[in-house]
């Protein structure tokens, strides 16, 4: 039975409460889970993760729905995105090399990326990746020649900058003038990459990208965005005579981390940004291209819940209470590096105490390893309890570190009461492999 303090815009659909006020994952006990794998884990709900992609895949019919791996990837995740029915955007050749092990159909991949070395654009095209993202004009250069190598012509998206200012944080916005990724509408280079992809015989120019930033919770910025890229496709007509058949609007929709959080439906995006493709195409008289979207973190963000052990509990006087935890900025980075703001509950047991708000630490050293800020949890959260911090599907095992020499944790799959690891936690023999005597 669910309970006030699962907030469910926030947990995973099958988070609830046992009769002894446990938390239950997939229908297991995460006392059992943290007994069986230890702590910290990433607790995976597939039920939620697959959900979450028929719901983005349903909602954008007759589009091309790009799972971003970079939000999290592994080859379990790669075969459900395939078996769900939606494409994958991989930015590296690691991301690339998850993908072709995990038999993901080549013509459903979609490359990103601001450096693509020589070595990863010619496995691209060897491999039969079905769209590769030009981001540069060295790029287009490298990406020319690896195709007439190959003897293929390459589909390829030109990565758009339209200047349009996305209100998130700094460090995920990618939609203004002054950032390393894409070709400036602005100043012409986008439109001077046009003309010399259209002089390639190795490359076949098929549509455009641009992506302006990430946790978005409307789509004025996407209003704006795809009345600059409509523009630059009549402008593509008027100078060429070509119209392009598709259009990538990117990804970065936010999800709920807190209660205060308020993401929009993905039916309500998806008529959102359809209504809007239409009008600035009937304005330009255009026929409307094929769209495609790139949701991560809202498919992958609300899947998973962290598990950790409280390890020590501080009370400083007058100022707060610091309750450390056995995991830290080594599995979640997110909070030092965008001040990001989550909740956490007590997880183990009921707890008739009053809550207070204390500060969930780290054990890493720097003062800065924050998991949570002022978080209400019960005032007799002891040494042994097991605390759970949602939302932590997106960016948190991917952009995980060995900071410290502390293990990265293990992912582990939860469905119809049962669980397994499908990414196994680091040992101490992992972090001594690489080291040469």
């Amino acid at each position: 039975m669910s309970v006030t303090d699962l907030e469910p815009a926030v947990w995973p659909m099958t988070a609830a409460r046992s009769a002894e006020g446990v938390l239950t994952l997939g229908g297991v006990d995460v006392r059992d889970l943290a007994a069986q794998f230890g702590t910290p884990s990433y607790v995976l709900d597939e039920v939620d993760f697959r959900s979450r992609c028929t719901a983005w895949r349903d909602a954008f019919s007759g589009a091309d729905v790009y799972y971003a791996g970079k939000a999290f990837l592994c080859t379990t995740v790669a075969r459900w995105v395939a078996e769900e029915g939606l494409s994958l955007d991989v930015c590296t050749g690691g991301e690339l090399a998850v993908a072709l092990a995990a038999g993901f159909p080549v013509e459903r991949l979609l490359f990103h990326g601001n450096n693509k070395s020589v070595a990863e654009l010619a496995r691209a095209v060897d491999a039969g990746v079905g769209r590769i993202v030009i981001d540069s004009f060295e790029e287009l250069v490298r990406l020319a020649a690896a195709a007439e190598r190959a003897g293929v012509r390459q589909a390829v998206y030109l990565r758009v900058t339209p200047g349009v200012e996305a209100h998130t944080h700094e460090y995920v916005a990618t939609g203004q003038e002054d950032q390393k990724f894409g070709f400036s509408l602005a100043s012409g280079a986008a439109a001077e990459a046009v003309r010399r992809v259209l002089g390639l015989p190795a490359l076949e120019l098929v549509g455009l990208h641009c992506h302006i930033g990430s946790h978005i919770f409307d789509t004025r910025g996407f209003s704006l965005a795809a009345h600059r890229m409509v523009g630059l496709l009549g402008d593509i007509r008027d100078e060429h005579g070509v119209e392009l058949p598709e259009l990538d609007l990117g990804g970065g929709l936010g999800i709920a981390y807190t209660a205060a959080d308020d993401p929009m439906p993905v039916k309500e995006v998806a008529d959102g940004l359809r209504a809007i493709v239409e009008r600035e195409c009937a304005a330009a008289s255009l026929a409307v291209p094929r769209l495609a979207v790139e949701p991560g973190r809202a498919i992958a963000g609300p899947t998973t819940v962290t598990l950790y052990e409280v390890g020590t509990v501080k009370d400083l006087p007058g100022l707060r209470t610091y309750v450390s935890i056995d995991g830290g900025m080594s599995d979640n980075i997110r909070t030092a590096l965008y001040d990001a703001r989550y909740t956490a509950v007590l997880a183990s047991r009921r707890s008739t105490a009053e809550p207070r708000n204390v500060t969930l630490c780290g054990k890493h050293c720097e003062s800065g390893d924050i998991v949570v800020h002022d978080v209400p949890l019960a005032a007799d959260l002891a040494p042994g309890d097991l605390v759970a911090v949602p939302a932590s599907g997106a960016y948190h095992r991917s952009m995980a570190s060995n900071y410290n020499h502390v293990p990265r944790p293990p992912v582990v799959v939860v469905r119809d009461g049962s669980a397994r690891v499908i990414v196994r936690r680091e040992t101490e023999d992992d972090l001594l492999r690489l080291d040469i005597p």
